[in-house]
């Protein structure tokens, strides 16, 4: 990767997360993984797709720290538009709540 296509710290943080996996996204982008479910995808390193439940999806929007999903605003898709240091920890803040909230599930299936 040449220092021109460095991924930005929240990118390689989110990376790191124990379990988590980068693959190809069938739209387009980088979809972070952890045991082989989706917690988010990046359209570059400048938009961030994220899956929430509908509560924490209407709360997100409510503050500011994420819109309605750029192509399906119905749905409960978010995007985060990562311009500054602000908007990227919103991006890793919901990201981490999708990472914890299935990591959970899967530990208390064993």
């Amino acid at each position: 990767m040449t220092e021109r296509t460095k991924p930005p710290a929240w990118f390689a943080e989110v990376c790191a997360w124990p379990g988590v996996t980068t693959g190809p996204h069938r739209f387009g982008g980088t979809e972070f993984l952890v045991n082989g479910k989706e917690i988010g995808h990046t359209h570059g390193f400048s938009l961030v797709d994220i899956l929430l439940p509908k509560a924490v999806r209407d709360e997100a929007i409510a503050r500011g720290k994420a819109s309605p999903h750029h192509i399906h605003p119905e749905s409960n898709w978010v995007s985060v538009h990562v311009t500054d240091d602000a908007a990227a920890a919103h991006a890793v803040e919901l990201l981490r709540f999708n990472y914890d909230r299935l990591m959970n599930k899967d530990s208390v299936r064993d």
